[in-house]
Order: structure tokens, then sequence, then C-alpha cells
């Protein structure tokens, strides 16, 4: 048996779930429980994968399963509309029906297509995740959320479809390089900022073991950040509701992603989503703070947490007028409004709501004022 923590999504009263997700080691056996009773499945995977996915494939037909693998293309190219559009070719010619399954084996970019994937095949089938990349295992694979890019922005097609269950196998990691691990980390420090101070102590404590595959701190901090996506995703699984005190609800999650992800785009996608996501971190503090909202410390923390694990917090690409025409695009804009989650103290993220055009030029200067000394790019 594994050594395995199961973390439940659902419970009374909440918008989420049920469905489990599951940390360890050698989570293959969870997997042969969740495909009990059904006939066909899917394994949609990157192509640098495909190894690892024939394997897959091959024990999932062992188990007696019409079992296909379908190949995507690797990092934010497989969220794109043709891809998408060969995906639903793939299972209408092998004859999945709503009561089959799909299973993405990969990353973020897969999860996301492979969860849309599901959510819009016969308005709706199963999907389990497997996410290979600790990005996915915080982020992409929790929450149900799924979608593609245009050429207009990130994620702006997609659905709420959630999964059937989440296997997050920590021995995925051991042969990640240390630059995606790295980046997937920003998406962990977020957590920490919004929710769940104790991430922010961990990785101070000890960031080389943060970032160490078999750790026992990496594996907290996976804990941690799963269970904060949990709880933010049960009381608001949609987006669509405020708590009481000002709490943004879900939205909290894209702490930092507005920034992100128009530079994830000005970058054509070959930037790391998480190395966008602490730059977008430290925009927004910087732009707390000159709201008078952010004590100086916080803010710095920012900074110092993200540098100390080898994360990018300074930007020279894309001008500020390119990178503002596509945050007013962003999903959190309404009309003309544009709307950032900023803090106003550690876990207390609030939603700050037409910030003018001089502010938010001088909180880029946090990020643009020097050349990074970190490497974002892909290898």
């Amino acid at each position: 048996m594994s050594d395995s923590a199961t973390l439940a999504v659902g419970g009374p009263g909440s918008q989420a779930g049920p469905y489990d997700v599951v940390v360890g080691h050698d989570l293959r056996h969870h997997l042969d429980g969740l495909v009990a009773g059904v006939r066909r499945v899917a394994v949609i995977h990157p192509r640098t994968l495909a190894d690892r996915a024939e394997g897959l494939r091959a024990h999932l037909a062992g188990l007696g399963l019409d079992a296909h693998a379908i190949e995507v293309p690797d990092g934010e190219e497989a969220k794109d509309a043709r891809v998408l559009a060969f995906c639903w070719q793939v299972l209408g010619s092998s004859g999945f029906t709503r009561s089959d399954l799909v299973v993405t084996f990969g990353g973020g970019s897969t999860t996301d297509l492979g969860g849309f994937v599901a959510a819009s095949w016969l308005r709706g089938v199963r999907v389990v995740h497997v996410p290979t990349t600790l990005l996915a295992m915080v982020d992409a694979a929790v929450g149900g959320k799924t979608g593609i890019n245009t050429a207009e922005g990130k994620n702006l097609v997609g659905a709420f479809h959630e999964p059937a269950g989440v296997l997050c196998d920590l021995d995925l990691l051991e042969t990640l390089p240390r630059a995606e691990l790295v980046s997937g980390l920003a998406e962990v420090v977020k957590c920490g900022f919004i929710a769940d101070p104790v991430i922010l102590d961990v990785v101070e404590r000890a960031p080389e073991a943060s970032v160490t595959p078999g750790s026992r701190e990496l594996r907290e901090l996976v804990e941690r950040a799963i269970q904060v996506k949990i709880d933010v995703v049960s009381g608001d699984l949609r987006e669509s509701a405020r708590a009481a005190g000002g709490h943004p609800g879900r939205e909290a999650l894209n702490y930092g992603h507005t920034l992100a992800h128009a530079i994830e785009r000005a970058e054509h996608y070959r930037m790391r989503h998480g190395d966008a996501v602490s730059l977008g971190m430290v925009f927004v503090a910087e732009l707390a703070h000159l709201s008078e909202r952010l004590d100086d410390a916080t803010a710095e923390r920012h900074r110092s947490v993200l540098e100390l694990v080898g994360l990018p917090t300074t930007y020279g690409g894309a001008s500020f007028e390119d990178l503002l025409a596509t945050m007013r695009i962003d999903k959190k804009t309404r009309g003309d409004l544009l709307r950032f989650v900023v803090l106003e103290g550690l876990g207390r993220p609030v939603v700050l709501e037409g910030p003018t055009e001089p502010v938010l030029r001088e909180a880029f200067g946090a990020v643009s004022e020097r050349r990074s000394r970190f490497p974002f790019f892909r290898d």
C-alpha cells in the first residue's frame, strides 16, 4: 500500500464535490478503484510523456478496459481549439459514451485541456486528473476549472467541470526539471499569502528543501496548498460569491494572475506560468501598498520569499501599455472596470476595483525597474 493522505472535497454546505484528492506515493491502485464499472477510457497526455502515458494506458487495458491514448502538444500549445477538436474526433471515433472516462496525465495545460474535453463531450463525462507537475497538483487539477486559450487571451473559453478524483503521486516529481519545480512553487506561495501563512514560514525556514522531491517540506507544502484551494472552492465553486467581510471567494485564487496572464500572452506563452504569477504577485503587493491597504513589510515579504527559491521578481519584456490592454479583458474585469485581488494583510484578500492608470503604472515599476537575475523562459 502507498503512503498517502486523502483530502476530501465537498461536505455539508459545500458547493463542490464530493471527490477525493489523494497525495502520496505509488497511487496506481487508487486509479483502479476510480475506473470500476467503466468500459472505455482515454488518457490525454503531452508528447513528452508519451512513454509513461503508454504504460498507464497498458495498465488500464490490462484491467479489461478499452483504453486509448490521446497525445497532445506540450505546454500551452495544447490549449487550442484545434487540439480540442482533435480530442473530440478521437472520442467520437472510439465510441465514447456518457458512462466512459477521461484521464488526464500531465501538467497544468494538459489538465485544463483534458478537463474541458470531458466537460464538453456529450455535455459532460467523468474525468480523473493525474497531475505530473507541482503546478498541476496544487492548482489546475483541483477545483474543476477547465479551459483553452484564444488569440485574445488565456483561459477565456472553458467550463467548470469537477473531477471524479485527483491523484497527486509525488513520485512523479522526482524527474521534474528543477526549473519546473521552482515555477510550481509560485502557486504554493500564493496560497500562503492569501490563506495559510504557515506555507511562507516553511519556505523561509527551508527554501532548498521546499523544492526538493521527496522532502517532508515539499509534501507539507503540497498538502497545505491543496487544502487552501479545497477550502476556497468549497465555498465558491463558480467564482460567483463574495463572503462576509469582503473576502472575494474563488477570485482570491487569481491573486497575481491578472498581470501574469498578460505577461504570458505577451511572451507567446514561452514563460512558465508560475514565473509569471511570481511577477504578478509582486505587482499586486505594490498596488495594495500604494493604495494604503498593505504594510511595507508584507509587501516586501513577497519579493523576499519569491527570490529565496529562485522565482523572478522583475521583468524587462513587454511595455506597460501592451500589458494594460490585455489586462482590460481579464475575466475579473466588469465592463471597463479593472479589478485586482489584493491583500489587506496576510490571509486577508479583497478585491480592489478601478485603480487609476497612474497608480497601476507606478505599481508596475516594482517589477520593471531592473531586469531579473533569474531565467524564466523554457529550456
